[in-house]
């Protein structure tokens, strides 16, 4: 019995490597694949790479790193998303979806109580489909030349059972992911 190759459901895998070459083969050379160039903001590279390979190509991605941030008199650690891409040719096949969820489960074993990621307005829903709630207020985040207010829709998800969004504003302090 043969397999039809596109029938398969892809795997997530971890790269050990993820840079401008991953990021091409997955989004072409489009200049602005995140869409947010327009913010000009400096961006984190991530520290943890999930991706899904289909027939030998890379078509999806998600990174993670571990940032410091206060929220509120709360001095704490978030698992920072960014990086999330789905080739074009393929989107709307439940590829975020899949690679999210992966990076999501991993990020449950890796201490900190809070998942966050910044994301256009369209994007909300996706997110929310996915157990991620809109932050109300406003995050600052650092960049070169001083703190900003991140421009984009904030979210977070709990990483552990219970864990509430502590109150107060919020300063993502490093760089945005």
């Amino acid at each position: 019995m043969t397999t039809n190759p596109s029938s398969v459901s892809p795997a997530v895998v971890r790269l050990a490597r993820y840079a401008t070459a991953e990021l091409r083969e997955i989004a072409g050379d489009d200049d602005d694949p995140f869409g947010v160039a327009e913010t000009g903001l400096t961006w984190l590279p991530k520290q943890e790479h999930f991706a899904v390979r289909r027939g030998g190509r890379l078509v999806a991605h998600t990174g993670l790193v571990t940032l410091p941030l206060s929220a509120g008199p709360v001095e704490t650690q978030v698992v920072g998303f960014g990086g999330v891409v789905v080739a074009p040719d393929l989107r709307g096949q439940g590829l975020a979806r899949l690679v999210v969820t992966s990076a999501l489960e991993h990020a449950r074993t890796m201490g900190p109580q809070y998942g966050l990621l910044f994301c256009r307005p369209h994007l909300v829903s996706l997110y929310q489909r996915l157990g991620w709630r809109t932050l109300q207020d406003d995050v600052r985040v650092e960049q070169p030349d001083g703190p900003v207010v991140m421009p984009l829709r904030s979210m977070w998800v709990p990483l552990r059972d219970g864990a509430q969004w502590p109150v107060g504003p919020v300063r993502l302090r490093s760089l945005p992911m």
